[in-house]
């Protein structure tokens, strides 16, 4: 991928080429071409104005990792097709517009290409893990008991409440929707106003309103509190209808994210040995190579590869550092 065979002679230092990988070598001109097939498109190419430099070593960083990533699934035994990084990407952008999603891409300088590139190796990191046996975390049975662990972190309270003018009528709402749980809207709608929510809502318990807070809380479901408020001119009646908990589905995109996380952990030592064994050589005119990374030259800071900017935008596609 992105690479031509050549026989290696001599120092790996030919001016036109901008690195070699094992036996073989990523051409001046094939990085070129890299990056003008990037630049046709004109939010990429906005984004990478006036920053030339950076978006070169970003283009040339992913494409090295690339490399690794190939030779890494060689030696491991692993593929990840095309439809698997198609369905990984419909994964990804869920229920977003992919065309808006991509326009934000490429105001950061991500191509559509790049992820798919960005896509494909981490799948390629996630067959390795499983092919090496460490991927525990990731099965149905493990993203389940993590679930059980983390349910009541991410309870809800489902309540509203209905601001009326005294005690006298705030006890008789509380009496009647204690009595009659289902009816909360109707007698919502029986005393409108800033200080009343027309329907349900739910949050967690440390973003319910300050003053119903406590009492709600300690409510039992299906109970009203009231509770006098003179700053906004009455009693609040605050009405807990329960506890409701994200399902498990509704979780398991961010608890495979989580684990995804410890599997990337698990995979980064074995990709640095593939990289050691790769012996890697870039042009000094594009940077440094370091961990991984590609550094400008004589400079010790830290520049992240385009797949950073792909995993900002796509939630659980974490980077390959």
């Amino acid at each position: 991928m992105f690479l031509v065979a050549v026989a290696l002679a001599g120092c790996r230092s030919a001016p036109d080429v901008a690195a070699y990988v094992g036996e073989e070598q990523i051409s001046v001109d094939e990085l070129q071409a890299e990056i003008d097939e990037r630049l046709a498109d004109e939010l990429v190419a906005a984004s990478a104005e006036g920053r030339e430099d950076e978006f070169t070593r970003a283009v040339l960083g992913l494409l090295l990792e690339g490399a690794v990533h190939d030779a890494a699934a060689e030696r491991y035994g692993v593929r990840v097709t095309d439809r698997e990084v198609n369905r990984r990407i419909e994964e990804l952008l869920g229920s977003d517009d992919p065309e808006a999603v991509y326009d934000r891409l490429a105001q950061q300088g991500v191509s559509r290409a790049d992820v798919r590139e960005n896509v494909r190796q981490q799948l390629v990191r996630r067959e390795i893990a499983e092919a090496e046996g460490r991927a525990e975390g990731l099965d149905t049975a493990a993203l389940r008991a993590r679930y059980e662990e983390v349910r009541e972190e991410l309870a809800q309270v489902e309540f509203g409440y209905i601001t009326v003018s005294d005690q006298v009528a705030a006890d008789a709402l509380v009496e009647q929707l204690t009595a009659d749980p289902a009816a909360y809207a109707e007698l919502a709608a029986g005393f409108p106003g800033q200080y009343t929510l027309p329907a349900l809502e739910r949050r967690a318990a440390a973003e319910l309103p300050s003053a119903l807070a406590e009492p709600l809380t300690a409510a039992a479901p299906g109970t009203a509190v009231a509770v006098p408020v003179p700053e906004v001119g009455g009693v609040v009646v605050g009405f807990r209808a329960g506890t409701v908990y994200p399902s498990f589905e509704e979780l398991r995109p961010q608890l495979e994210s989580e684990a995804l996380e410890a599997v990337e952990a698990e995979v980064q030592p074995l990709l640095a040995e593939v990289r050691t064994d790769l012996g890697i050589t870039v042009n000094p005119r594009y940077g440094v190579l370091e961990e991984g990374r590609l550094l400008p030259p004589g400079n010790g800071g830290v520049v992240r590869i385009l797949e950073e900017s792909a995993a900002a935008s796509l939630p659980g596609v974490p980077s390959a550092d």
